[in-house]
């Protein structure tokens, strides 16, 4: 047991003089050391820097990994969100609108429009964010307006509604007839007419979703579908076609690669008839309410 213990002494003498010699041998930065450091720290990102990817929730409630590409293709344009989450409360799926629950959430209202005025349209967009961008402004300045005056009966009831200068978008103040005409109907897409809303019964009714530019082709058409096939504002046969005053006020929008007998076709249910007779129904000003 004596010679044990002693034996047991010198290994551990022994281990912890290796040790030393180890350490210090680790602790001297050679040049050879210094150059192999440099290499890995410019490959390696600094902790703070190793932060997980935000995970982004898709359509079908899933998350799923954000991508570069999708980060800035999000960073050229504009979601509208808060807007459809604004029109999911107070829009129906007929399209009445509960003014009052929109006035109730005035300050969201105008969050929205602050955000519009701070991402406007630049050259790096499509023309699908453009449409989607200004139709999305003409109908919550649209809303906004009516708000300012509310209750009326009427938006024939404000001063000149189209002609207010009320909103501030970028740099520049806008009203709702220069939206409309300099603006949207200078991109040669009739179906603005039927996605933009003046707040009145015999108008196209107000989505209860906004507008986005990866559908928009999709909403513009199912907007001139309902709007067509609403027997309250277009009555039409094969040979009788009582249309809204938009095909009368607009005629030369739905004019553009045909008749305007052809663009009806092109999204009415009922094939109609060149030779269809054809009258204007008389516009119901009325609150959209």
């Amino acid at each position: 047991m004596k010679y044990l213990n002693l034996i047991t002494l010198l290994f551990l003498i022994t281990s912890c003089s290796g040790t030393k010699r180890v350490v210090q041998a680790t602790s001297k930065e050679t040049p050879e050391t210094i150059k192999t450091l440099d290499s890995i720290s410019e490959n390696v990102k600094p902790i703070e820097d190793n932060i997980p990817e935000p995970i982004v929730v898709a359509e079908n409630g899933q998350p799923t990994e954000s991508k570069p590409e999708i980060e800035n293709e999000i960073s050229k344009s504009f979601n509208h969100y808060s807007w459809t989450d604004l029109l999911q409360k107070h829009v129906s799926h007929q399209g009445n609108v509960n003014y009052k629950g929109f006035k109730a959430d005035r300050k969201a209202v105008l969050n929205y429009i602050t955000n519009l005025s701070e991402n406007t349209p630049n050259d790096s967009w499509t023309k699908e964010d453009k449409l989607a961008y200004w139709i999305n402004a003409y109908n919550v300045l649209t809303v906004d307006l009516i708000l300012r005056h509310y209750p009326i009966e009427s938006i024939k009831d404000i001063k000149k509604p189209w002609d207010q200068r009320y909103w501030k978008l970028g740099d520049k103040w806008y009203n709702l007839n220069e939206i409309e005409h300099q603006i949207l109907r200078k991109m040669n897409e009739p179906r603005i007419h039927f996605a933009i809303v003046c707040a009145s019964f015999s108008c196209p009714k107000l989505q209860n979703k906004a507008f986005e530019a990866t559908n928009l082709y999709g909403q513009l058409t199912n907007a001139t579908k309902s709007f067509l096939s609403d027997s309250k504002r277009n009555s039409i046969s094969e040979n009788n076609i009582e249309l809204s005053k938009i095909f009368q006020w607009f005629s030369q929008d739905f004019n553009q690669n045909g008749s305007l007998i052809d663009f009806l076709n092109l999204y009415s249910d009922v094939k109609i008839s060149e030779k269809a007779k054809k009258n204007f129904k008389d516009y119901d000003w009325t609150l959209n309410e």
